[in-house]
Protein backbone atom coordinates (compact mmCIF):
# COMPACT_ATOMS: atom_id res chain seq x y z
CA UNK A 1 0.00 0.00 0.00
CA UNK A 2 0.83 3.51 -0.94
CA UNK A 3 1.29 5.46 2.49
CA UNK A 4 -1.54 7.23 1.92
CA UNK A 5 -3.60 4.01 1.86
CA UNK A 6 -1.14 2.49 4.59
CA UNK A 7 -2.53 5.62 6.88
CA UNK A 8 -6.16 4.52 6.20
CA UNK A 9 -5.22 1.44 6.57
CA UNK A 10 -3.79 1.61 10.33
CA UNK A 11 -6.56 4.06 11.23
CA UNK A 12 -9.42 1.00 10.30
CA UNK A 13 -7.21 -1.41 12.19
CA UNK A 14 -6.72 0.91 15.64
CA UNK A 15 -10.74 1.96 15.15
CA UNK A 16 -12.20 -1.97 15.40
CA UNK A 17 -9.14 -2.92 18.20
CA UNK A 18 -10.66 0.24 20.33
CA UNK A 19 -14.46 -0.52 19.87
CA UNK A 20 -13.55 -4.15 21.04
CA UNK A 21 -11.65 -2.40 24.24
CA UNK A 22 -8.47 -3.33 23.17
CA UNK A 23 -5.74 -0.81 24.02
CA UNK A 24 -3.87 0.72 21.18
CA UNK A 25 -1.02 3.59 21.80
CA UNK A 26 0.96 2.03 18.79
CA UNK A 27 0.96 0.35 15.30
CA UNK A 28 4.35 -1.20 14.05
CA UNK A 29 4.31 -2.23 10.25
CA UNK A 30 5.19 -5.81 10.16
CA UNK A 31 3.92 -6.48 6.45
CA UNK A 32 3.11 -4.06 3.72
CA UNK A 33 1.93 -5.09 0.04
CA UNK A 34 -1.61 -6.02 -1.03
CA UNK A 35 -3.06 -5.94 2.70
CA UNK A 36 -1.45 -3.99 5.42
CA UNK A 37 -0.09 -6.35 9.01
CA UNK A 38 0.29 -4.20 11.95
CA UNK A 39 1.22 -5.65 15.54
CA UNK A 40 -0.89 -3.31 17.74
CA UNK A 41 0.35 -2.77 21.30
CA UNK A 42 0.30 -2.58 24.32
CA UNK A 43 -2.82 -5.51 23.76
CA UNK A 44 -0.70 -7.42 21.35
CA UNK A 45 -2.80 -8.23 18.83
CA UNK A 46 -1.97 -8.85 15.22
CA UNK A 47 -4.49 -6.77 12.87
CA UNK A 48 -4.53 -7.93 9.00
CA UNK A 49 -6.31 -4.95 7.11
CA UNK A 50 -7.31 -5.05 3.44
CA UNK A 51 -9.09 -3.23 0.49
CA UNK A 52 -12.83 -3.34 0.91
CA UNK A 53 -12.54 -5.13 -2.73
CA UNK A 54 -10.67 -7.99 -1.00
CA UNK A 55 -12.95 -10.73 -1.13
CA UNK A 56 -10.71 -13.76 0.53
CA UNK A 57 -10.70 -12.18 4.10
CA UNK A 58 -14.02 -14.61 5.21
CA UNK A 59 -12.70 -17.33 3.60
CA UNK A 60 -8.96 -17.38 5.41
CA UNK A 61 -11.09 -17.08 8.59
CA UNK A 62 -12.79 -19.59 8.13
CA UNK A 63 -10.29 -21.76 7.27
CA UNK A 64 -7.74 -20.77 9.84
CA UNK A 65 -10.87 -21.29 12.84
CA UNK A 66 -11.51 -25.20 11.63
CA UNK A 67 -8.01 -25.50 11.51
CA UNK A 68 -7.26 -24.33 14.68
CA UNK A 69 -10.12 -26.55 16.13
CA UNK A 70 -8.87 -29.73 14.62
CA UNK A 71 -5.31 -29.17 16.19
CA UNK A 72 -3.50 -28.08 12.78
CA UNK A 73 0.05 -25.87 13.30
CA UNK A 74 -1.63 -22.62 12.10
CA UNK A 75 -1.62 -18.67 14.08
CA UNK A 76 -5.08 -18.64 16.38
CA UNK A 77 -7.38 -16.09 15.49
CA UNK A 78 -7.83 -13.10 18.31
CA UNK A 79 -11.69 -12.88 17.00
CA UNK A 80 -12.93 -15.05 14.64
CA UNK A 81 -14.92 -12.37 12.72
CA UNK A 82 -13.97 -10.21 9.89
CA UNK A 83 -14.55 -6.68 10.60
CA UNK A 84 -15.60 -3.44 8.15
CA UNK A 85 -14.44 -0.13 8.38
CA UNK A 86 -14.77 2.62 6.10
CA UNK A 87 -13.07 0.87 2.81
CA UNK A 88 -11.27 -1.45 4.60
CA UNK A 89 -11.48 -5.17 6.13
CA UNK A 90 -9.88 -6.37 9.15
CA UNK A 91 -8.61 -9.13 11.03
CA UNK A 92 -7.43 -9.98 14.41
CA UNK A 93 -4.71 -12.59 14.93
CA UNK A 94 -2.54 -13.47 18.27
CA UNK A 95 0.72 -11.85 18.01
CA UNK A 96 3.43 -14.14 18.48
CA UNK A 97 7.15 -13.48 19.43
CA UNK A 98 9.36 -15.03 16.26
CA UNK A 99 12.09 -17.29 17.48
CA UNK A 100 14.84 -16.50 14.67
CA UNK A 101 17.03 -19.51 14.35
CA UNK A 102 16.98 -21.32 11.26
CA UNK A 103 13.95 -23.99 10.82
CA UNK A 104 15.03 -27.28 9.44
CA UNK A 105 13.80 -28.84 6.63
CA UNK A 106 12.62 -31.91 8.95
CA UNK A 107 10.78 -29.64 11.12
CA UNK A 108 8.93 -27.68 8.13
CA UNK A 109 7.99 -30.95 6.37
CA UNK A 110 6.42 -32.20 9.47
CA UNK A 111 4.40 -29.18 9.78
CA UNK A 112 3.65 -29.25 6.56
CA UNK A 113 2.31 -32.87 6.27
CA UNK A 114 0.32 -31.65 9.68
CA UNK A 115 -0.88 -29.03 8.18
CA UNK A 116 -2.30 -31.18 5.20
CA UNK A 117 -3.46 -34.11 7.54
CA UNK A 118 -5.84 -31.44 8.92
CA UNK A 119 -6.74 -29.72 6.00
CA UNK A 120 -8.07 -33.41 4.66
CA UNK A 121 -10.61 -32.87 7.97
CA UNK A 122 -11.77 -29.53 7.08
CA UNK A 123 -14.67 -29.55 4.31
CA UNK A 124 -15.16 -26.08 2.99
CA UNK A 125 -16.10 -24.64 -0.48
CA UNK A 126 -12.49 -23.54 -1.97
CA UNK A 127 -10.83 -22.93 -5.15
CA UNK A 128 -9.15 -25.00 -7.21
CA UNK A 129 -5.32 -24.21 -8.06
CA UNK A 130 -6.63 -23.98 -12.03
CA UNK A 131 -8.66 -20.83 -10.96
CA UNK A 132 -5.66 -19.09 -10.02
CA UNK A 133 -3.84 -20.24 -13.11
CA UNK A 134 -6.73 -18.79 -14.97
CA UNK A 135 -6.30 -15.20 -13.11
CA UNK A 136 -2.64 -15.43 -14.52
CA UNK A 137 -3.84 -16.11 -17.68
CA UNK A 138 -6.08 -13.34 -17.75
CA UNK A 139 -3.42 -11.17 -16.15
CA UNK A 140 -1.49 -12.27 -19.25
CA UNK A 141 -3.96 -11.75 -22.00
CA UNK A 142 -4.59 -7.55 -20.46
CA UNK A 143 -2.73 -5.75 -22.48
CA UNK A 144 -3.63 -2.62 -20.30
CA UNK A 145 -2.57 -3.96 -17.27
CA UNK A 146 0.62 -5.75 -18.77
CA UNK A 147 2.01 -2.65 -21.03
CA UNK A 148 5.21 -3.62 -20.03
CA UNK A 149 5.56 -7.19 -21.19
CA UNK A 150 6.64 -7.81 -24.64
CA UNK A 151 4.83 -9.80 -27.41
CA UNK A 152 7.23 -12.53 -27.49
CA UNK A 153 7.23 -12.64 -23.49
CA UNK A 154 3.35 -12.39 -23.78
CA UNK A 155 3.12 -15.66 -25.92
CA UNK A 156 5.79 -17.46 -23.88
CA UNK A 157 3.85 -16.63 -20.84
CA UNK A 158 0.79 -17.71 -22.31
CA UNK A 159 1.84 -21.03 -23.58
CA UNK A 160 3.93 -21.99 -20.18
CA UNK A 161 0.71 -21.53 -18.26
CA UNK A 162 -1.48 -23.23 -20.74
CA UNK A 163 0.45 -26.62 -20.95
CA UNK A 164 1.58 -26.88 -17.22
CA UNK A 165 -2.03 -25.91 -16.17
CA UNK A 166 -3.13 -29.06 -17.98
CA UNK A 167 -0.06 -31.21 -16.98
CA UNK A 168 -1.13 -30.88 -13.64
CA UNK A 169 -4.66 -31.16 -13.94
CA UNK A 170 -3.89 -34.49 -15.93
CA UNK A 171 -1.42 -35.95 -13.22
CA UNK A 172 -4.25 -38.33 -11.83
CA UNK A 173 -3.06 -37.50 -8.12
CA UNK A 174 -5.44 -37.19 -5.31
CA UNK A 175 -6.29 -33.61 -4.60
CA UNK A 176 -7.49 -31.93 -0.97
CA UNK A 177 -7.46 -28.28 0.63
CA UNK A 178 -4.14 -26.68 0.48
CA UNK A 179 -2.55 -23.88 1.68
CA UNK A 180 -2.03 -22.21 -1.71
CA UNK A 181 1.37 -20.81 -0.46
CA UNK A 182 3.42 -22.35 2.75
CA UNK A 183 6.40 -20.40 1.78
CA UNK A 184 8.78 -19.31 4.47
CA UNK A 185 7.40 -16.28 4.41
CA UNK A 186 3.42 -17.53 5.23
CA UNK A 187 5.31 -19.67 7.82
CA UNK A 188 6.39 -18.93 11.82
CA UNK A 189 8.56 -20.05 14.24
CA UNK A 190 7.21 -19.75 17.27
CA UNK A 191 7.49 -20.74 21.30
CA UNK A 192 4.83 -23.67 20.41
CA UNK A 193 6.07 -24.17 17.58
CA UNK A 194 5.89 -24.12 13.49
CA UNK A 195 2.65 -22.28 12.49
CA UNK A 196 1.54 -21.58 9.21
CA UNK A 197 -0.26 -18.12 8.68
CA UNK A 198 -2.11 -16.25 5.28
CA UNK A 199 -5.01 -18.92 4.32
CA UNK A 200 -6.43 -16.30 1.47
CA UNK A 201 -4.65 -18.28 -1.26
CA UNK A 202 -6.29 -21.77 0.09
CA UNK A 203 -7.29 -23.92 -2.87
CA UNK A 204 -8.07 -27.20 -4.00
CA UNK A 205 -5.33 -29.16 -5.90
CA UNK A 206 -2.07 -32.33 -5.04
CA UNK A 207 0.04 -31.64 -2.49
CA UNK A 208 3.35 -30.94 -4.57
CA UNK A 209 1.64 -27.84 -5.71
CA UNK A 210 1.81 -27.06 -2.16
CA UNK A 211 5.41 -28.56 -1.68
CA UNK A 212 6.52 -26.39 -4.94
CA UNK A 213 6.87 -23.63 -2.76
CA UNK A 214 9.33 -25.09 -0.44
CA UNK A 215 12.69 -25.56 -0.98
CA UNK A 216 13.83 -28.77 -2.24
CA UNK A 217 14.97 -30.21 0.74
CA UNK A 218 11.17 -29.77 2.60
CA UNK A 219 10.14 -32.01 -0.44
CA UNK A 220 12.79 -34.49 -0.02
CA UNK A 221 11.61 -35.48 3.46
CA UNK A 222 7.70 -34.99 2.76
CA UNK A 223 6.69 -38.56 2.19
CA UNK A 224 5.05 -39.83 -1.17
CA UNK A 225 5.75 -37.12 -3.09
CA UNK A 226 5.30 -37.46 -7.34
CA UNK A 227 8.82 -35.35 -8.03
CA UNK A 228 7.92 -34.92 -11.44
CA UNK A 229 4.81 -33.64 -10.48
CA UNK A 230 6.59 -31.54 -8.30
CA UNK A 231 8.95 -30.33 -11.04
CA UNK A 232 5.99 -29.12 -13.28
CA UNK A 233 4.09 -27.66 -10.14
CA UNK A 234 7.58 -25.79 -9.67
CA UNK A 235 7.36 -24.50 -13.17
CA UNK A 236 4.19 -23.72 -12.48
CA UNK A 237 4.20 -21.40 -9.82
CA UNK A 238 7.10 -19.75 -11.36
CA UNK A 239 5.29 -18.38 -14.49
CA UNK A 240 2.32 -17.12 -12.04
CA UNK A 241 4.36 -15.27 -9.79
CA UNK A 242 6.20 -13.93 -12.66
CA UNK A 243 2.79 -12.68 -14.17
CA UNK A 244 2.01 -11.26 -11.14
CA UNK A 245 4.98 -8.83 -11.47
CA UNK A 246 4.17 -7.63 -14.81
CA UNK A 247 0.52 -6.34 -13.26
CA UNK A 248 0.87 -2.70 -13.28
CA UNK A 249 -0.83 -2.46 -9.96
CA UNK A 250 1.74 -4.72 -8.94
CA UNK A 251 3.51 -3.59 -5.57
CA UNK A 252 6.00 -6.06 -4.29
CA UNK A 253 8.51 -4.81 -4.06
CA UNK A 254 11.52 -4.53 -6.76
CA UNK A 255 8.62 -6.54 -8.47
CA UNK A 256 9.93 -5.25 -12.39
CA UNK A 257 13.44 -6.60 -12.07
CA UNK A 258 11.84 -9.86 -10.67
CA UNK A 259 9.76 -10.35 -13.64
CA UNK A 260 12.70 -10.48 -15.83
CA UNK A 261 14.80 -12.21 -13.79
CA UNK A 262 12.29 -14.95 -13.50
CA UNK A 263 10.94 -14.84 -17.16
CA UNK A 264 14.63 -15.84 -18.35
CA UNK A 265 14.53 -18.67 -15.37
CA UNK A 266 11.84 -20.08 -17.41
CA UNK A 267 13.15 -20.10 -20.45
CA UNK A 268 15.91 -22.10 -19.62
CA UNK A 269 13.98 -24.35 -17.06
Amino acid sequence: MQAEAAQRATQAAVSIAASLGLTVDDAAVLHNSNKLTLRLQPCDVLAQVAPAAHQCAQREVDVAQRLFEVGSPVAALTTPEVFTWDDHVVTLWTYYEPITEAISPADYADALGRLHAGMRRVDLPTPHLTDRVSEAQALVADHDRTLMLADADRIFLAGTLDRLRRVVCDSGRPEQLLHGEPHLGNLLSTPTGLLFIDFETCCRGPVEFDLAHAPDEVADRYPGVDHHLLRDCRALVLAMITTWRWDRDDQFPDGHRLGVEWLSRLRTS
